[in-house]
């Protein structure tokens, strides 16, 4: 049978501090002293004082946190993932990057369901080498909060979403698509001016179409298509970018202006030339370069077609312009046809302009253009100029996506122009030359982002 001993007070004797209670507080050991558990046993109600237990077994794969843990991570085979435990307040688990390799490959905290992060519900990255973190659980408003200098992860920012203003729509902030994302339309210069957005949640996609070049003189090339720049859609969600392959992803913004360029078509011609270029679109790093103008041949001439974007399509006697000019990957357009009889076809941001036959004139078609569905709809843009023809009956397309028709024998009117703000090729002017050739389309930047 156990027995019980019970005292109302026990007292220190000298050289020992056990246990003394004074009203209410009780008080273990005194300056100076070490309190040590026994053997099995555990304590409760004392709290932590900000630190960890580190497992010195090195992890090299994905891991699952503990609290009260802290984690040697070598990533130097690749990225690894540190997953959080449930949280409570007063929770802490700390993370160090072991190889110093986390600037090549990451380490990727992630939360526990809904929980936040410094105050958002998002991963908290380490992307700089040797760094350690120590995370402890604050409330469910915050989450997890470094107690390591500071709350900044591994680029030096507080995840934050993008709130931005500009371009022409509906609200200066932007309209709303897919619930949770923003989109930003610029058909004439203008400034995409962030306020706020950092880390991995400030990133946008974009959509940078330049203005299509202008179409040839006399049974002539048709323009190329202004350059067409776009990145993967990944980013923010929801849209198909354009066909695969697919190769540049969305561009990291901070709380800045950004200028946005929007390039004009190129002029339409009613003299015996080559037909003019487009012009440049820009957003940050991006550059679309302006599509290229339609050629003229022989007589007077000749006028080589210009490379460009996309470029422009030549006449018999003259060189097509060259796509990708200059070369960016993904490619950003198409090469103009040749003519060996009327005008080739201006490239397009999706297919070559096609060839003129020579017998009996008929020009070439403009090259396709391709589809985008950054605002929620899905949209062609960046089609090529048909050629000119120099047969009566003759009758070539724009490519789909604003190219504009080459222009018919005999005929009282000018050639297609280009659609507005599709970057789309103008047509080549038909034989005899008495009507004009068609103008380049204009630009067009469109910026898509998540928001919330």
């Amino acid at each position: 049978m156990a027995s019980t001993i019970k005292v109302d007070n026990v007292q220190n004797q000298p050289g020992t501090n056990i246990v003394s209670k004074c009203g209410t507080d009780v008080t273990i050991g005194a300056s100076g002293d070490t309190v040590a558990l026994a053997s099995g046993a555990s304590q409760t109600g004392f709290g932590r004082t900000g630190t960890v237990d580190w497992d010195t077994s090195i992890k090299t794969g994905t891991v699952t946190a503990v609290t009260g843990s802290g984690y040697f991570v070598n990533t130097t085979s690749g990225e690894i993932t540190v997953n959080l435990p449930a949280a409570a307040v007063g929770s802490i688990v700390a993370v160090s990057d072991y190889a110093s390799t986390a600037d090549s490959n990451n380490i990727i905290i992630a939360p526990n369901g809904s929980e936040k992060i410094n105050g958002v519900n998002a991963n908290y990255t380490i992307s700089t080498a040797g760094l350690a973190v120590t995370l402890v659980y604050a409330d469910a408003t915050r989450g997890w909060k470094s107690v390591t200098g500071s709350d900044a992860d591994a680029v030096g920012l507080v995840p934050a979403y993008i709130t931005a203003t500009g371009g022409n729509q509906p609200t200066p902030g932007g309209c709303i698509v897919c619930t949770n994302y923003k989109q930003h339309t610029f058909t004439g210069p203008g400034t995409f001016c962030v306020s706020a957005g950092a880390g991995p949640l400030a990133v946008a996609d974009y959509l940078v179409i330049a203005g299509g070049g202008g179409g040839g003189w006399d049974a002539s090339g048709g323009g190329g298509a202004g350059g067409y720049r776009f990145s993967d859609g990944t980013a923010s969600g929801c849209y198909t970018a354009g066909p695969a392959p697919l190769g540049a992803s969305a561009l990291a913004v901070s709380a800045t202006p950004y200028p946005i360029t929007v390039g004009g078509g190129g002029a339409a011609i009613t003299t015996s030339t080559g037909g003019n270029p487009g012009d440049s679109s820009t957003f940050s790093t991006i550059t679309s370069a302006g599509g290229g103008a339609g050629g003229r041949g022989p007589e007077p001439g000749p006028f080589n077609a210009v490379s460009g974007g996309s470029g422009g399509g030549a006449k018999s006697g003259t060189t097509a312009g060259s796509g990708n000019t200059p070369p960016v990957s993904p490619p950003q357009g198409n090469d103009g046809g040749t003519g060996p009889g009327s005008g080739g076809g201006g490239g397009g941001a999706g297919a070559v302009g096609s060839a003129g036959v020579p017998a009996p004139g008929i020009g070439g078609d403009g090259g396709a253009g391709l589809t985008s569905c950054i605002t929620a709809t899905p949209v062609a843009r960046g089609g090529g100029g048909g050629g000119g023809n120099d047969y009566p009956g003759g009758a070539t397309s724009g490519g789909s996506g604003g190219g504009g028709a080459g222009g018919t024998r005999p005929s009282t009117a000018a050639a297609g122009s280009g659609t507005v703000n599709t970057g789309g090729g103008g047509g080549g002017a038909s034989v005899p030359g008495t009507c004009g050739s068609g103008a380049g389309g204009s630009g067009v930047v469109i910026i898509r982002y998540k928001f919330q």
